[in-house]
C-alpha cells in the first residue's frame, strides 16, 4: 500500500512538502486529479498518479495545463473534490480557462496548486503568481513549512466548496522540496460519481450571463476576505512597536532572525497565509501597535503596496518599507542571513555578518554545468542536425526540455526560446522575417503539449522551415511521466491510447516526414539534408527513448566503449559532441566504462576509429 494511504490519524510521518500536499488533498477525500508535470511540483502528480494506480482516484497527466483545468472543471461542476497541480509557467497557459471559472465557480471542492520557483531551479523566470489571485479575483494561501502545507491543503477544499469558487494554493520551491516530519490526520472517504445540472443561464458564459457572474465572484471576494480576518493562517506574535508583515517560507526566516538577533522583545510578527484576499481590519490594527513596518516577502512586493493602501485609506501615517536599496530585492529566493541583514539594518540593531572561512589555500571546486546525459539521443540528433547544415547560415529557435541544454557549447544548437511549444511558432516568424534557414526543434511531450498548434499554422501559412521533434518516448525533464505518445504497456498499465507522431504530423498536411534513428549518424544526416532542401514544412521525427527510461525498464543493453592505441587525440569526441562519458587522462582521451551506455555515436565519427567496444572479459 502506497504510504500516503496509510488510514493512521496522529501518526508521524517524514515527508517530503509535495508528498505532504498529496497527503492533504487525499484527507480531503480528492476524487479527482488532473496535471501537466512541471518541477517544482511534479512529485505530488507522481504521489497522486500511484495513489490511482491502488485506489478508485481518478488521475490523468493531461496534454497541457489548460486542458488540465478544463478537465477539473468539469469535474469540479459535477460535484467532485478535484485537485489541478501545475509549476508557475503552467498557470499562464491555464489562465484563460482560470478568469472564467472564476465567474462559473464550482459545486465541489476545486484546489488549483500553482508552484512558484524563485531563483529559478528549473524554470524560464521567477515570476510572482499572487497576481494571478488578484487578477482573476480567487482566495489563496500561502503555507510556510510542510506540516502547514498538508494542512492548507486539505483545508482548501472546504474553503472552496464554501465559497463556491476555486482556490489557490501557491507554494514556493523551498515548500516543495522541503522535507519535515508531518502528524498524519483523518481520511475522508471520497465521492467518486457526480452529476452534472444543468444550469445554462448561470454556466454558459455569454455576455448576459457573464455580467450576473462578475457580481457574484465580487460578491464572494467579499465573503472570502471576512474569512480571512478570522482565518487561523493569519496571526501576529509579539508585543513590540517594531512590525514584521511576512508570508511563505519568509515567516521561518524573519522568526529566526528575530531570536537570533535578541529582539524579540521589540517586534510583532504579521504572518498572512491566507494571504488574497488581504484582511484589512487585521492588517489595520496591526498598524496601530507599529512604529515603523518591514514587510518580508518573495518575489514582488504584492503584500507591500497593499499594506500601503490599506495604512493610506486608514490615515497611518508610519515608515513602511519592503523592496528597495538595501531592503529586500525583488530577485531570488531569500536566505536567513540575508533577511537577518535586512532587518538588522532596518530597525537600527547592531549586526556583524558571519565571515566565510578563509578557503584560499585550497583548490577552486571543479564547475559541474548541466550536461545531456552520456549517450542521450538528443546529442546525437544535435551532431547530424549540425553536420547537416555546414555551410548554411541558419537559426535554431529550441524548447523546453532536457533538450534545451544542447544550447551550450560544443553543440550550440539553441538560439531563441520562449516557452513550452515557440520553438515552432517562432520558426514561423524567422522563416518569413529573415533570409536564414531556420531550424526548430522541440520533444515530444512538448509537442504534444502546445507545438501541434504552431505546426498547423506553418502548413496553412506555407512557411518554410524544418522541425526536429525529439521523440525520446517519455516526458523526461520532470521525472519520465507519460505522454499521449508514450507506450502505456512499458509501465505496465493498460486502457490508454498512444498517438503516433508521425500519423499527427502527416494528418494536418505535413508533406515532408522523416523518421529517424539518431545512433545511426550518417544515415540521420542524409536524412536531416534531404529535409533542409524541402521548400516548405519538413518534419523529422527523431526516435530514440530516453537513456534514463530505458535503463529504469531494464531496457537498456549497456556495452561500454574504449579509446583504443589508434586515437591521433584530434579529440572530435570532445570537441563536438561532448559526451560527459569523455575525461581526460593526462593528455590522453578515456571513456569512463560504468558512464559509457554504448550508444556508439563518438566511434562513427571519430576519424582513425578509434573507438571500439570493450570486450566482455575487458569490462568484466
Amino acid at each position: 500500500m502506497h504510504k500516503l494511504l496509510a488510514d493512521s490519524p496522529g501518526k508521524k510521518m517524514l515527508l517530503l512538502g509535495n508528498e505532504a500536499i498529496a497527503r492533504g488533498a487525499i484527507e480531503a477525500g480528492v476524487a479527482f486529479a488532473t496535471t501537466y508535470p512541471g518541477t517544482p511540483s511534479s512529485e505530488i502528480s507522481l504521489n497522486l498518479f500511484q495513489i490511482s494506480q491502488q485506489s478508485d482516484l481518478y488521475f490523468e497527466y493531461s496534454t497541457n495545463e489548460k486542458v488540465a483545468l478544463e478537465v477539473a472543471a468539469a469535474a469540479a461542476n459535477s460535484g467532485l473534490r478535484t485537485f489541478c497541480m501545475m509549476k508557475h509557467v503552467g498557470l499562464n497557459v491555464a489562465a484563460d480557462p482560470l478568469m472564467t471559472l472564476a465567474y462559473v465557480g464550482v459545486t465541489g471542492g476545486l484546489v488549483i496548486l500553482t508552484a512558484d520557483d524563485p531563483f529559478m531551479f528549473s524554470s524560464q523566470n521567477e515570476q510572482d503568481n499572487r497576481y494571478y489571485g488578484k487578477l482573476s479575483g480567487l482566495p489563496i494561501l500561502e503555507p510556510s513549512s510542510v506540516e502547514e502545507a498538508r494542512q492548507m491543503t486539505a483545508e482548501a477544499f472546504d474553503l472552496s466548496e464554501r465559497l463556491g469558487e476555486p482556490v489557490i494554493l501557491r507554494t514556493t520551491t523551498r515548500v516543495n522540496h522541503s522535507s519535515a516530519f508531518v502528524e498524519l490526520g483523518k481520511l475522508t472517504p471520497r465521492k467518486t460519481r457526480g452529476d452534472f445540472k444543468k444550469d445554462p443561464f448561470n454556466l454558459v458564459t455569454v455576455p448576459a450571463v457573464s455580467r450576473r457572474l462578475h457580481v457574484r465572484l465580487l460578491q464572494n471576494w467579499d465573503k472570502a476576505q471576512a474569512l480571512a480576518e478570522t482565518s487561523t493562517y493569519n496571526f501576529t506574535e509579539g508585543n513590540g512597536s517594531w512590525g514584521i508583515i511576512c508570508n511563505g517560507v519568509s515567516y521561518n526566516y524573519v522568526s529566526d532572525a528575530v531570536k537570533e538577533l535578541g529582539i524579540a522583545d521589540k517586534t510583532r510578527i504579521l504572518r498572512l497565509g491566507f494571504s488574497h484576499p488581504m484582511p484589512p481590519e487585521m492588517i489595520r490594527t496591526f498598524l496601530n501597535g507599529c512604529d515603523k513596518v518591514l514587510v518580508a516577502e518573495e518575489g514582488e512586493a504584492v503584500m507591500e503596496e497593499a499594506v500601503k493602501a490599506i495604512a493610506q485609506e486608514a490615515g497611518l501615517i508610519l515608515p513602511i518599507v519592503g523592496k528597495g536599496e538595501n531592503r529586500f530585492s525583488r530577485l531570488y529566493e531569500f536566505d536567513p542571513a540575508m533577511v537577518r541583514r535586512v532587518m538588522a539594518g532596518y530597525f537600527g540593531v547592531p549586526y556583524t555578518d558571519s565571515q566565510p572561512p578563509d578557503l584560499s589555500d585550497l583548490p577552486e571546486i571543479p564547475q559541474r554545468p548541466p550536461n545531456l546525459c552520456a549517450g542521450c539521443s538528443h546529442r546525437a540528433t544535435y551532431y547530424a542536425v549540425k553536420k547537416a547544415a555546414e555551410g548554411i547560415e541558419t537559426i535554431y529557435p529550441t524548447d523546453i526540455g532536457c533538450y534545451t541544454l544542447g544550447f551550450l557549447p560544443p553543440l550550440s544548437m539553441g538560439d531563441f526560446l520562449i516557452c513550452m511549444g515557440s520553438s515552432v511558432s517562432t520558426a514561423c516568424g524567422f522563416s518569413k522575417a529573415t533570409d536564414k534557414k531556420v531550424i526548430a526543434f522541440i520533444g515530444d511531450s512538448t509537442f504534444f503539449h502546445s507545438g501541434l498548434t504552431g505546426l498547423v499554422n506553418a502548413v496553412h501559412n506555407n512557411h518554410n522551415f524544418t522541425l526536429v521533434i525529439l521523440d525520446n518516448g517519455t516526458t523526461a525533464m520532470t521525472g519520465h511521466q507519460p505522454n499521449p505518445g508514450v507506450d502505456m504497456s512499458n509501465l505496465n498499465l493498460s486502457g490508454y491510447g498512444r498517438i503516433s507522431i508521425e500519423a499527427l504530423v502527416r494528418a494536418i498536411g505535413v508533406e515532408h516526414v522523416t523518421v529517424i534513428s539518431p545512433y545511426k549518424v550518417k544515415k540521420s544526416i542524409e536524412a536531416v539534408k534531404s529535409a533542409l532542401d524541402y521548400k516548405g514544412v519538413s518534419v523529422i521525427i527523431s526516435q530514440e527513448m530516453c537513456t534514463l527510461y530505458a535503463r529504469s525498464l531494464k531496457q537498456l543493453n549497456v556495452r561500454a566503449f574504449q579509446v583504443t592505441d589508434k586515437c591521433k587525440n584530434h579529440r572530435d569526441c570532445i570537441s563536438q559532441i561532448g559526451c560527459p562519458a569523455f575525461y581526460l587522462d593526462g593528455e590522453r582521451v578515456q571513456i569512463n566504462p560504468n558512464t559509457c551506455v554504448g550508444c556508439a555515436v563518438c566511434a562513427q565519427i571519430c576519424p582513425e576509429n578509434a573507438i571500439t567496444p570493450v570486450k566482455a572479459k575487458q569490462a568484466g
